[in-house]
């Protein structure tokens, strides 16, 4: 009972850090948006852009090996931990050279290029940070990460005001971020040397290292897959079509990117639920699965729908020149529904050991995104990058759902009346909303139309009074478990 306990705190934990971290992150961009020129906007992340896709060579799934045989075997921690921070060492050195000479080949302006090296600052202090934080969630604690989660947000945003408003240029707001990591990586150190007791020196095995490194394969595969796939885009952009329109683009991306804490809280406490029911309820994990997909339906397509009509209020809060946003935010938009729905099915085919047909999916699917960003930016920018964004969700779609059929016995024909009764309560609402937004405040307008899509979907028997029971006490519990 005591590790189920933990588990749903965490969980606790995790989900409001995650909610506050994004809503402190989604704020100060829109702040940066509001007083920087596109270009401006674009060298700023086409630097992090840069330095997040080779954070990724520094860590090479070690993260997580370190994460779970923590858990398996505590009493190894420090061994574990000192013969991983050797191996991250010398992948440090390569990757921070790799960084600078890329930025020397590409042709950035001096700028850009100081940019990038602050920038990647940030990325080695961060890399281990995480390494540091591995620890503490092998020991099933993820209080002191959830508060520094937050914590490095609040950083971020009150030392770029700082600079923003003192009339510094981008160097010093881009030094908030290597503010924030440095605070991060201390907390993290100290965290493992006075609360948990842990040393922390520098080790070296021979066998040892190899095991790391075999273990940690599986998952470095995936993850240089997935940050390639995520950000190269930006880098595309960049270079087929202008630092400009790295700006731009980063208006639809952030908030697609933003929205995205509703799946990754859904899915937080839906994976244990999955891989419990693999082993010991078929049944139950179909139907597990199928409700997953139904909530995250219902919940995406009036975010889906209202942001299409409303996309020009949405990109009006930004700074005037955000105006070419418009279009690329109501393609992108579309993709959020594939996003969200990806979520469930990841976590189905990782829960049921099916993880090599993921990461075979999303090699698949980094493929065809290169490709297409190279053929579709040259032509249209950032309409193209986010045409490409569409194309490659729904492949993503396409090959989960081909897997989840060969796992569980799976019918969509109870997601697909969800579907479609949640699409006609959308488009009412959305037909309501195009013609009073000039009229009404855009953020009247969406509670008003968040409100009369709930209601037309309980009228249409898309959801039911026991779906809102069901909600009202998984919420109760989490109360009553906080308060005991």
């Amino acid at each position: 009972m005591t590790r189920i306990t933990n588990i749903a705190k965490n969980t606790s934990y995790l989900t409001l850090a995650l909610i506050g971290q994004k809503v402190i992150s989604f704020t100060y961009f829109t702040i940066l948006a509001r007083n920087l020129s596109p270009e401006s906007l674009g060298k700023y992340y086409l630097a992090i852009s840069l330095t997040t896709i080779f954070a990724i060579f520094i860590d090479l799934g070690l993260v997580n090996v370190l994460t779970r045989e923590v858990a398996k075997t505590p009493e190894k921690t420090s061994r574990l931990l000192g013969n991983i921070l050797t191996l991250k060492i010398p992948l440090t050195i390569l990757t921070l050279g790799a960084t600078i000479l890329t930025v020397s080949l590409l042709g950035y302006d001096e700028l850009t290029r100081q940019l990038v090296y602050i920038s990647a600052i940030s990325m080695i202090l961060d890399s281990f940070t995480v390494t540091f934080f591995a620890v503490s969630r092998g020991h099933h604690n993820l209080v002191y990460e959830s508060i520094a989660s937050v914590v490095f947000q609040l950083i971020v945003m009150a030392a770029g005001f700082i600079a923003l408003f003192s009339g510094l240029d981008l160097r010093y707001i881009m030094a908030a971020l290597a503010l924030a990591s440095t605070f991060n990586f201390i907390y993290s150190w100290l965290i493992l040397r006075v609360k948990l007791k842990i040393r922390i020196k520098l080790l070296y095995n021979k066998q040892f290292f190899w095991l790391l490194t075999k273990l940690a394969t599986p998952f470095a595969t995936y993850a240089v897959l997935q940050r390639l796939y995520t950000y190269l885009d930006s880098i595309l952009l960049s270079a087929l079509a202008g630092v400009r329109f790295v700006g731009i683009y980063q208006i639809p991306f952030k908030i697609i990117f933003a929205l995205q804490f509703l799946p990754l809280a859904f899915t937080a406490s839906l994976y244990p639920a999955l891989s419990y029911y693999w082993l010991h309820n078929k049944e139950q994990l179909k139907v597990s699965f199928k409700r997953a997909l139904d909530y995250l339906i219902i919940i995406s397509v009036p975010i889906v729908l209202g942001t299409i009509v409303l996309a020009d209020k949405i990109v009006s809060i930004f700074n005037e020149g955000y105006e070419e946003a418009i279009l690329p935010l109501q393609i992108i938009i579309v993709a959020l529904f594939f996003i969200f729905i990806n979520y469930p099915i990841g976590s189905l085919l990782n829960a049921c050991d099916r993880q090599k047909q993921n990461t075979r999916n999303m090699a698949i699917t980094m493929v065809v995104s290169i490709v297409s960003n190279l053929i579709l930016i040259y032509h249209w920018q950032v309409i193209g990058a986010s045409i490409t964004v569409l194309i490659t969700n729904l492949l993503m779609f396409v090959l989960g759902m081909y897997w989840v059929k060969k796992v569980i016995n799976y019918s969509g024909l109870s997601n697909l009346r969800i579907f479609g009764k949640s699409l006609l309560a959308g488009l009412i609402m959305a037909i309501l909303l195009y013609f009073t937004k000039a009229y009404v405040n855009a953020a009247i307008l969406i509670l008003i139309g968040g409100g009369l899509y709930f209601v037309l979907l309980y009228l249409f028997k898309g959801i039911n009074k026991q779906d809102i029971i069901s909600i009202y006490n998984s919420f109760m519990k989490k109360k009553l478990a906080k308060k005991t």
